[in-house]
């Protein structure tokens, strides 16, 4: 049985076994969450084979600074926190002046 993508194909790819499992993983788990694909149509009908097929097309790369990836993710989230808090507290005082009425 020959399995598509190919492990050459894709290491041609991705720089090691190891940085593949994790690229293709973290995909995978994006996919499961509701990212939107990269590709039109797959062979595979899971995540991990749709990983692996976007891998091979490459239009999913490792992203070479993760690190700036992370600081971004939490500051985002973090500015949600502080909408949602703002937002909370328009909400209580719109309460409160309803009451007043």
């Amino acid at each position: 049985m020959m399995l598509k993508p190919s492990i050459d194909s894709l290491l041609d790819r991705v720089n090691s076994k190891y940085s593949l499992v994790i690229l293709a993983s973290k995909r995978a788990h994006e996919l499961d969450g509701g990212a939107q694909a990269t590709l039109d149509k797959f062979d595979s009908v899971k995540s991990v084979g749709q990983a692996l097929e976007e891998i091979e097309a490459e239009t999913v790369i490792s992203d070479p600074h993760p690190e700036v990836k992370r600081a971004r993710l939490k500051m985002e989230a973090e500015e949600r926190r502080a909408q949602k808090e703002q937002e909370q507290k328009e909400l209580e005082e719109r309460i409160r002046q309803e009451q007043k009425l």
